[in-house]
């Protein structure tokens, strides 16, 4: 069969259930995937009623023994890989610097960066068995900008960033792709604690140019350009996704 398959962190909810949601209504075969089995078989099982085909592969991004089983698990049940969109990501603090111990900060950067490394890495042989493919990363417009509220989620954000380079560069020659979008604040879980302040929501909705906020299937429209051949001359760049907040000067 060679309808494209694709893995998809963090896929239970948000940006990466609508993502699956998106890709397997293009006809992709998706895996979903976040730390429990219980939070991702739902989300399969309404592909799959909805005439898609998925599978769900529960993976814990920060424990580096279980992102080897979610590649192999995926081409175990397809076949063959074809992209991995990661969008699985830690905040564990909301608020300044200096409330961000050692503990936070490890696992900040531990499941934000060293997490996507190791699985582009996983991935590599099975992308490139399959011609190349994609690899896309969920940054944010945090990684562009200084922020007092989430400054260390931003710097994780902006080693993604620079991520995307370097595995451009490594994994280019198999043929393998690599992008990132970068949205902005999005109507998600993950964005709770910003939701929640009403202040920073009017500020959102009044500087954005479009003035509304994201909604996730705003994003996974983004990452379905870069996991599909509509991109096929794309690798290395970080998509801004945010309305147009970044062309007024930052936020």
């Amino acid at each position: 069969m060679n309808q494209p398959v694709a893995v998809i962190t963090g896929s239970s909810r948000g940006i990466g259930r609508a993502s699956a949601e998106l890709l397997a209504g293009r006809g992709w075969r998706v895996v979903v995937s976040s730390r429990s089995h219980d939070s991702c078989e739902p989300v399969a099982e309404a592909i799959r009623a909805a005439g898609g085909e998925a599978r769900a592969i529960p993976c814990h991004i920060g424990h580096e023994e279980q992102l080897g089983g979610l590649i192999e698990g995926a081409v175990s049940a397809f076949g063959r890989l074809d992209a991995v969109v990661m969008n699985a990501a830690s905040n564990p603090v909301y608020g300044p610097s200096d409330q961000v111990d050692q503990q936070a900060f490890d696992l900040i950067m531990r499941n934000n960066v060293f997490s996507a490394m190791r699985l582009a890495h996983l991935a590599r042989p099975h992308l490139k068995a399959a011609g190349g493919g994609a690899v896309v990363l969920v940054s944010s417009i945090a990684g562009l900008f200084g922020n007092r509220m989430i400054g260390v989620y931003g710097m994780s954000k902006a080693a993604e960033n620079q991520l995307v380079r370097n595995l451009a560069l490594e994994l280019g020659s198999d043929g393998i792709r690599v992008n990132a979008v970068a949205p902005g604040l999005v109507k998600t879980d993950f964005a709770r604690a910003l939701l929640e302040d009403e202040r920073m929501v009017r500020y959102f909705e009044s500087t954005t140019p479009l003035r509304r906020l994201a909604e996730p299937e705003d994003i996974a429209r983004v990452i379905a350009f870069l996991c599909g051949p509509d991109s096929g001359w794309l690798s290395g760049q970080v998509l801004t996704a945010d309305g147009g907040l970044s062309v007024t000067g930052g936020f």
